[in-house]
Formats: structure tokens, sequence, C-alpha cells
């Protein structure tokens, strides 16, 4: 980690202090950290200007470049100039890890940053269906998590990978952009790379890592056809392959596989998809009761009723096979809706706002609790 400035430090000092989740800096303005989902100043800070902000991106892009890279600082900027953002992770002085995102508006720069829980949490801490962790140990196939940014697919996909880290003699490579979770070899060995840093791409890495003798691979995120083919490839080839791409449910992020590809290739990548797929775990945050946020799951398993649905373009009849699989660990968003609700964990109202079928949601409320 490169060295610190003072003023980064008082920053990463009152995020800490007030358990804050995200912090945001912006020319003329005081830092606003977040609590309990609501922004707010901090009084710590005065406004900082425009020449204190760009002084704290380039600090923080510094952590994005290959180390004893040549004119970091002018690469910094003329990335920023050209691309408009930057995305980066970096550790505190106490260790916690934070995400960036450095970013231009109205020609001035700017910066957002997520806390990340370093410590790794069981499944059921972070409220996850613990079916989730048979995934784990397959030998092959390809898991995918999906959600909307922010919903905490970084952290289900870290808690995965340190179960297997501490349960399976493996070889993990993830391929991240940034790395927000430090991983330390235990039973396993894990390398991880990070996009510009390690790494020129997502499509690039994914080739690479299937020469570098891996048994699980992470792909952060999933965002091109040659990186869906590429995963897909490998998780039909002796690798277990966890991917992240942006849906709603699990039934969005099986359409959205599929539809990346060509026209004249998708009921091929049907029929890849149903041998390979090893699962889907969609996943949201919402309020919670008790202050915070709770996550709402819905978990599809790839049994031979989902599998013959995908093979067979009928992804519209899988929602109804998830909410009559409970029995082998299923459970669809509304379920997951109501369970939360009757537990007295989220508000109905907040339910509501991500119920596909509010009504029916409500009909199964008022059934639970007759």
């Amino acid at each position: 980690m490169l060295l610190i400035s003072e003023t980064l430090k008082k920053i990463f000092t009152a995020c800490e202090s007030i358990n804050s989740s995200d912090i945001h800096i912006s020319c003329g303005e005081v830092p606003r950290f977040r609590m309990d989902g609501n922004l707010m100043p901090n009084p710590l800070f005065t406004n900082f200007d425009s020449e204190t902000v760009d002084d704290i991106a380039m600090e923080l892009g510094l952590e994005t470049l290959p180390i004893g890279c040549a004119d970091g600082t002018e690469r910094i900027r003329l990335t920023l100039l050209k691309e408009g953002s930057i995305d980066g992770a970096i550790s505190s002085p106490s260790g916690t890890r934070y995400r960036f995102n450095i970013f231009r508006e109205n020609s001035r720069t700017a910066i957002a940053m997520r806390r990340l829980d370093s410590t790794f949490h069981s499944l059921s801490t972070l409220g996850l269906p613990e079916k989730l962790e048979e995934f784990c140990y397959c030998p092959d196939g390809l898991v995918i998590v999906t959600g909307p940014t922010g919903s905490g697919k970084s952290t289900t996909l870290a808690t995965l990978i340190e179960t297997i880290n501490s349960t399976r003699h493996s070889h993990i490579v993830t391929i991240e952009d940034p790395i927000e979770f430090i991983h330390t070899s235990k039973k396993s060995l894990v390398h991880q790379r990070q996009i510009g840093r390690d790494a020129k791409n997502f499509s690039s890495a994914l080739v690479e890592s299937l020469r570098q003798d891996p048994d699980v691979i992470l792909v952060g995120e999933i965002r091109d056809l040659a990186t869906f083919r590429t995963a897909l490839t490998a998780s039909e080839t002796g690798h277990l392959v966890f991917a992240t791409l942006h849906a709603g449910d699990c039934v969005g992020a099986i359409e959205r596989f599929i539809s990346v590809f060509p026209s004249d290739e998708q009921n091929g990548i049907r029929q890849q998809l149903a041998l390979s797929l090893r699962g889907v775990l969609a996943q949201h945050l919402l309020p919670s009761k008790k202050g915070g946020r709770v996550a709402v799951c819905e978990l599809m398993v790839n049994t031979v009723a989902t599998a013959n649905l995908i093979a067979t373009a009928r992804t519209a009849q899988l929602l109804s096979v998830i909410e009559t699989s409970g029995n082998i660990g299923m459970q669809s968003m509304d379920q997951s809706l109501a369970k939360l609700v009757l537990q007295n964990r989220i508000s109905e109202a907040a339910a509501y706002t991500l119920s596909k079928s509010p009504e029916t949601l409500k009909s199964r409320l008022a059934t639970s609790r007759v």
C-alpha cells in the first residue's frame, strides 16, 4: 500500500469511528458520510477545494497502477480525461478495505468510496441461504450471483471463496476490478488479479487463467461476449467458475446470459448452459427495521427440471419451479420477502417495493398469519 496523506487518514478515521458505509468527496463541499442509508455532511471537515479533491484522487489512483509505474500521476489524469472514471480499492491504516470510484463531473473531480467489511462471515450471518455452501464443493460448473450495484454480490462471493479456501486443497484465481477482499492462502492457494494493475481486462485475464492450472475461477463481472463465452467454456472443462452479472432475479440472469450471444448461437448456448450451470443467486438489500440493511435472496439450484426449461427456452416457467422446490433449498424473491416480514426484520412497505406481485405477497402474508 502507498503512503496515505493526513487528509485521507482523517477521512478514513471519521468513517470508521461513526460506522459509515460510504464516503463522498466533492469540490466545494464538505465530505459526506452515509449512515443507515442517509448521506450526511461531517462537521469535522470544512469544504474541500478542487486542489484538495484532485490530490486525494491522484493518491487513490496510484493504487490502480502497476508497482513502479513511471509518470503515474499523469497516467491517472489522462485516464480520467479519456474514460471519465477510475475504479480501485485501498486499505486504510487500520486495515479496513475501501472500494473507490474517481469520476469527472462538471469538469471537476469527485470521489465515491464504499467501506468494505474485511471480516469473512458465515452465510447465515449474512442472511444468505445455507444451500449456497453446496456450490463450493462442486468440482466444476458455473455459479452466477446477480443483483443491482451495491446489493452485496462481492461480499457473497468473498464468503464462498473463503469457504473453499478453508476447506479444499485447490488453486483459486480471482479476476476483479478492483480487488475488494484480500484472501490469504489457507488450504487453497489463492491468486488475486486486479484489472488494470495485474491484467489488461476481464476477457484476456480469464483466458490467461486457464493456463494457470486453476480449480476455481472468480470473474468479478461478466461484461462482454468474449468473457461470457470463455466463462462458459471454462465451466465445461473441469473448472468451477463463479461470476456476477447485473439482473434483477434468477430468470433475468439466465435470459441475460443467453441474450448476449448472437441469435444463431443461442439454442446451442441454452444447451451448454443447461448442462454447466450449478445455480443462480439473486440478491437485493432492503432497510432493516432494526437499522442497517438486510439481504433478500432468490436462489435457483439447477436440477433436471430447471435444466430442461433452460434448454428448451421455457425460462418463464422457472419461477414456478423455484417456488415449489423449497424442499431442496430453492426460494423465490417473494418467498424471501414474506419470510423477512414475518420475522419482523423488514417492513411490509419495504417488501412491496421489491415484490413482483404485491397482491400475491399480501395474500401470502395474510395466510401465514392465520
